[in-house]
């Protein structure tokens, strides 16, 4: 079994376990499109907007307008997880760890959902027939977080920015739109002096552990979000938060992912599964056993946008 069980032992004169501070669980799958799919490999297919044309006359020849017609791929990732807890373990500790063992693993599985759900939002998608192409997230959707003559963290500037992102593609605005953070931008937004007293307290809610909205996003905070790396290639500029391809003057800037909601796909094949079991091979000691398999995709780029943060 884990070799930190001993931490647990009589001698610590505690009756409960306790659970150390962690994300328990997923926070982004409720926020996401949510699919089921069977084999390693899903695909999703996408309708492109259209324009009708003028009649030129009457009688005239019906016109033949092309669809655009593409689709995104999802490929599964298998996630498992286990432990042993020896017979004579038991004994020795004042509370049944198993149940906490599993409870531990299964938020564990949700954390991962929630880094595969991130890594599609800001990573490579993959396109095409068979999903032979690569499509890179474009710098065209990301924003650098600015107040006119710096760079900044998250700010109401910031806000307006992405609002116009996703207002200028038309995304829908009946769809929800959510905004991933973590505890430095909220921090940040508190301070942000532009803000009313009435935003201040919509924007408070979240310290209080409450998702709340405010500019028609809704926040999710989560300390998992990535920073650029010194290898990606932004080139910001500080006074209208526009980005371009070129040497990196932003790294370690913390990646903020605006979206909507049917933005990004959870696919999963089979969802978390718990089993406990005893293991004659290992003196009949008790394994828990957590698994899963879940993929996710970025199913169109205007529906996605990045805030990069200074958290300098």
């Amino acid at each position: 079994m884990s070799v930190e069980i001993t931490e647990a032992m009589v001698e610590q004169f505690s009756a409960n376990v306790l659970m150390l501070s962690q994300q328990k669980g997923s926070r982004l799958k409720m926020c996401v499109r949510n699919e089921t799919q069977k084999g390693k490999a899903a695909f999703y297919d996408r309708i492109g907007a259209v324009d009708p044309v003028k009649k030129v006359g009457r009688h005239s020849n019906t016109p033949q307008i092309d669809t655009p017609h593409t689709r995104r791929m999802v490929t599964l990732e298998d996630y498992e997880w286990a432990d042993l807890i020896d017979q004579q373990d038991k004994i020795r500790i004042i509370q049944e760890p198993t149940s906490e063992y599993v409870m531990a693993a299964m938020w564990a599985m949700g954390r991962a959902m929630d880094d595969e759900i991130i890594l599609a939002a800001v990573g490579v998608a993959r396109a095409g027939e068979s999903g032979q192409t690569s499509i890179a997230f474009p710098v065209g959707q990301i924003y650098a977080a600015n107040d006119g003559t710096t760079f900044d963290n998250m700010s109401v500037n910031t806000l307006r920015g992405l609002k116009q992102k996703f207002d200028a593609a038309d995304v829908m605005e009946d769809e929800h739109r959510y905004l991933a953070v973590g505890s430095s931008q909220i921090y940040s937004l508190l301070g942000d002096t532009s803000l009313t007293s009435a935003d201040y307290n919509s924007v408070k809610a979240l310290v209080d552990g409450q998702i709340d909205t405010f500019m028609g996003f809704k926040f999710i905070r989560t300390e998992r979000l990535p920073t650029v790396l010194a290898a990606e290639s932004y080139n910001a500029d500080f006074t209208d938060g526009s980005v371009v391809a070129g040497t990196s003057d932003t790294t370690g800037f913390r990646k903020c992912v605006a979206w909507a909601q049917s933005g990004l796909l959870l696919s999963v094949g089979e969802d978390m599964k718990a089993r406990i079991t005893e293991r004659d091979d290992k003196s009949y000691a008790v394994q828990p056993y957590v698994s899963m398999s879940v993929g996710a995709v970025r199913m169109e780029e205007v529906r996605v946008a990045i805030a990069l943060c200074s958290e300098a």
